[in-house]
C-alpha cells in the first residue's frame, strides 16, 4: 500500500524584493559564486564526463512498492537536491538593473515548484559517474526554460490563468509586457549558463548539451506541442495520436532533454544515452497523463493552480478521450516501461530515477 510522506522544501527567494538596485551591474554566475554549492567537482572528472528565505512549500511525495533499493531515501535525496538547485537558481539571477525585469524573473523562478527537471538532470549525470556540480548549470537552465514556458502559457492570449504554484501568475503582478520579456530573458540566460558555467567536461559535451536543449524547446519540441495544443482547442476530431504528439512535444520533450543532458555530462555512451532517453520519454508522457487526471480530480487549492481549466477551454485530454480509469491504467503502463529501460545499470545509481518515476505516477499536485 502506498505511503505518503511530506517533504518541506525551503525556497530561497523573495516575492517582493525591496533592495535598492546595485550601483554596478554584476552577473552572479553559478560557478563564479563560491557558495553556490557545498562541493565542487573533483579535478579528475574531465575525461567523463545573503540569501533571504521567504517561502516554504510542502510537496507530498507518494511512494509505492515498485523496485527501488530499500536503503534509498527518496525524501532526503529530493530535499537535498532541491535545496542545492534553489541556491544555484537564486545565485544565477541577481537583482540588478533593469530592476523590474529581474524582479519578475525571480518572482516566478523562485516561487517554488517540485524541481523535477533539474533533479532528473542531476540524477542522470550521477548515474554515469558525474558530479552534481557539473550538471548544475544545465539543471538550472532547464528549470529556467520550464518557468519561462509557464509564464508564457499563463498569459491571457494563451491559457489565461490567474494562479501558478499557489501565487498570482507573473502577468497579474508585473503586467503582460514584463512577463513576456522576463520569460524571454530567462530563455537567453539558460543557454548562457550552460555555455559559460559548465565545468569539468569537454567542450564537445557542452555543445551536445546545448544542441539537446535547443531541440527540446524549439519547433520540434516544446513549441511544436504548444502550437498544436493552441490550434486544437475545441477540435472534436482530435484523437489519441494527436494528443500524444502534443504531450510528447509540449511536456515530455523538456523532461527528455533534462535526462539526456545529464547523461551526456556524466559521460554516457550513445547506447546508454538512448536507454535513458526512452526512460525520459515515458515519464514525460506519464507526467502529462497524470496532469490531465489531476485537473479533473483535484481542487485549485490542492493543485496550486486553477483546476478544471482544460474542461473550460474544451481541451482534449486523456480522461476526456478514454476516461479516468483507462487513463490511470495507461499511466501505470508508462511507469513500468520507464523503469524497464533502467535494467542493467547499477541499481543504487538508478534508485533516484526509479523513485522519480514512482513519484510522478503517484503525485497529487
Amino acid at each position: 500500500m502506498a505511503s505518503v510522506m511530506n517533504l518541506s522544501i525551503t525556497h530561497f527567494c523573495s516575492s517582493h524584493l525591496k533592495q535598492k538596485s546595485p550601483n554596478k551591474l554584476v552577473f552572479h554566475g553559478l560557478n563564479s559564486n563560491p557558495n553556490f554549492l557545498k562541493s565542487k567537482p573533483p579535478q579528475n572528472v574531465i575525461p567523463y564526463s545573503s540569501l533571504s528565505i521567504s517561502s516554504v512549500q510542502t510537496t507530498k511525495i507518494v511512494m509505492d512498492s515498485s523496485p527501488t533499493p530499500s536503503t534509498f531515501d527518496f525524501k532526503s535525496y529530493m530535499l537535498e537536491k532541491a535545496i542545492s538547485v534553489n541556491k544555484a537558481l537564486d545565485a544565477s539571477v541577481s537583482l540588478q538593473e533593469p530592476v523590474k525585469i529581474h524582479e519578475s524573473m525571480r518572482y516566478s523562478l523562485l516561487a517554488g515548484g517540485k524541481r523535477v527537471r533539474p533533479l532528473l538532470s542531476i540524477a542522470a549525470c550521477e548515474l554515469f559517474g558525474g558530479h552534481e556540480a557539473v550538471a548544475m548549470p544545465s539543471a538550472c537552465a532547464v528549470e529556467m526554460i520550464h518557468t519561462m514556458s509557464l509564464m508564457h502559457d499563463d498569459l491571457p492570449f494563451m491559457d489565461n490563468d490567474d494562479l501558478r504554484r499557489g501565487k498570482p501568475t507573473n502577468h497579474k503582478v508585473y503586467g503582460e509586457s514584463v512577463a513576456v520579456l522576463a520569460g524571454d530573458a530567462m530563455l537567453a540566460l539558460a543557454f548562457h549558463l550552460v555555455a559559460t558555467e559548465t565545468r569539468g567536461v569537454s567542450s564537445d559535451q557542452v555543445v551536445r548539451v546545448i544542441v539537446e536543449l535547443a531541440k527540446a524547446i524549439g519547433a520540434e519540441g516544446l513549441v511544436a506541442g504548444q502550437i498544436v495544443d493552441v490550434c486544437s482547442e475545441g477540435d472534436p476530431n482530435l484523437g489519441l495520436e494527436d494528443l500524444e504528439f502534443i504531450h510528447r512535444s509540449k511536456t515530455a520533450a523538456l523532461l527528455e532533454g533534462s535526462v539526456v543532458m545529464g547523461a551526456i555530462l556524466g559521460g554516457a555512451n550513445d547506447e546508454e544515452v538512448e536507454k535513458v532517453r526512452k526512460y525520459a520519454r515515458c515519464i514525460g508522457l506519464l507526467f502529462q497523463v497524470v496532469d490531465d487526471i489531476l485537473d479533473v480530480t483535484k481542487s485549485s487549492k490542492e493543485l496550486g493552480k486553477t483546476a478544471g481549466k482544460d474542461l473550460v477551454a474544451d481541451k482534449t485530454t486523456y480522461p476526456k478521450l478514454i476516461g479516468i480509469e483507462k487513463s490511470r491504467e495507461f499511466s501505470d503502463e508508462l511507469k513500468r516501461e520507464a523503469i524497464d529501460q533502467l535494467a542493467g545499470f547499477n541499481s543504487d545509481k538508478t534508485a533516484p530515477l526509479i523513485a522519480m518515476a514512482n513519484y510522478i505516477a503517484n503525485r497529487d499536485n
